[in-house]
C-alpha cells in the first residue's frame, strides 16, 4: 500500500477526504516541529502552544472518530490502533510533564527532543500504516464524509494533554465537554501572556488554577471507561489545586467549566481593550 504522503489528494478521495484533512495537518506539524527543534525561550512556548492546539484535536478526533471505524472494519483493527493510542498516551505524559517541569530543569531538553520524536513517528505510522488500511476499505464518499464527521469533533475537541483520560470512547467523549471549555480558556490565556504586552495581573494565576482543574476533571471515573489497559497512566499527576467546594459528577463539572469560559473570556477580552 502507498503512503498517504505521496498521494494526491484526488486519490485520497478528494479535499473533503478525512485522508486530506489528516495529511494537511501532519504537513503543518512537521512544519511546527522543525521551528521548535531551534526555538527557545518565549519563541519556544509559543510555538508549544501551537503545537498542543494542532496534535491535541486532531488525535482526539481520531480517537473518538477514525479508530472505533477501523476497529469495525477491518479484523486487526484493534491491534493497529491499540499501537497509535500507545503513541498518542506518550505524547500526553510527555507535555503534562513539561508543563510543570521546572524552569532550568535539565530534563526538559530531554522530554522536549522526546516529544518530537513520538509526533513524527505517529505521523508515519498513520501515513504509512493505519490510513492506508483505512483507505483500502472505505469508498471515496465514505472517507469524504468521514472527513466531515473529523472535522467537526476536531473543531470542539480539548486542545491540552489528558493522561488520565481514556482514549477510547466513551470516557474521552464525556470528556470533551468540561475540558474543551477549560481547555480554550487556557489557549486565550497563555497566548496573551506570550506576547509581553501589558495583561490583567489575575492571568498567571488563572491560568495556574485552570491547569489544575483540568486534572482535577480527569480523575473522575467516568473519564476513564472504555479504556484500553495498554494506555493506562502510570505516572502521578502534579499536586492539585483545592477548591473550595466539591464537583460531582460529570455535570457540575461541566457546569463550572462553562462558568470559568465566560469569566475567563471577559478577563482576556478586557485585558484586550486595555491596549486599545
Amino acid at each position: 500500500m502507498r503512503s498517504v504522503a505521496v498521494q494526491t489528494d484526488r486519490e485520497l478521495g478528494g479535499s473533503a477526504s478525512v485522508l486530506v484533512r489528516q495529511k494537511r495537518d501532519h504537513v503543518r506539524l512537521n512544519e511546527l516541529l522543525g521551528r521548535l527543534e531551534v526555538s527557545a525561550g518565549a519563541e519556544q512556548q509559543h510555538l508549544l502552544l501551537k503545537v498542543y492546539r494542532l496534535v491535541f484535536p486532531h488525535a482526539f478526533a481520531e480517537e473518538s472518530v477514525l479508530w472505533p471505524v477501523m476497529r469495525r472494519m477491518l479484523p486487526d483493527g484493534g491491534t493497529l490502533t491499540r499501537e497509535v493510542e500507545r503513541e498518542h498516551q506518550e505524547v500526553n505524559e510527555l507535555v503534562t510533564e513539561l508543563e510543570h517541569i521546572r524552569p532550568g530543569d535539565a530534563r526538559r531538553d530531554e522530554i522536549l527532543d522526546r516529544l518530537i520524536d513520538v509526533l513524527r513517528e505517529d505521523v508515519r505510522d498513520e501515513e504509512d500504516v493505519l490510513l492506508p488500511r483505512l483507505q483500502s476499505v472505505l469508498r471515496p464518499r465514505q472517507l469524504q464524509a468521514l472527513g466531515l464527521a473529523w472535522e467537526g469533533v476536531r473543531r470542539v475537541a480539548p486542545t491540552r494533554a489528558h493522561p488520565i483520560v481514556s482514549r477510547r470512547p466513551p470516557g474521552n467523549v464525556v470528556a470533551a465537554l468540561p475540558l474543551t471549555a477549560v481547555d480554550r480558556v487556557r489557549d486565550r490565556i497563555d497566548a496573551r501572556l506570550l506576547t509581553g504586552l501589558p495583561s490583567d495581573s489575575r492571568l498567571p494565576r488563572l491560568s495556574s488554577v485552570l491547569t489544575r482543574l483540568s486534572h482535577r476533571i480527569e480523575l473522575l471515573p467516568v473519564m476513564r471507561r472504555g479504556e484500553d489497559s495498554s494506555t493506562r497512566s502510570s505516572r502521578r499527576l502534579p499536586r492539585l489545586v483545592r477548591f473550595p467546594y466539591v464537583l460531582k459528577g460529570a455535570a457540575g463539572v461541566a457546569a463550572f467549566a462553562l462558568l470559568v469560559l465566560v469569566v475567563g473570556g471577559r478577563s482576556v477580552s478586557g485585558a484586550r481593550r486595555g491596549d486599545r
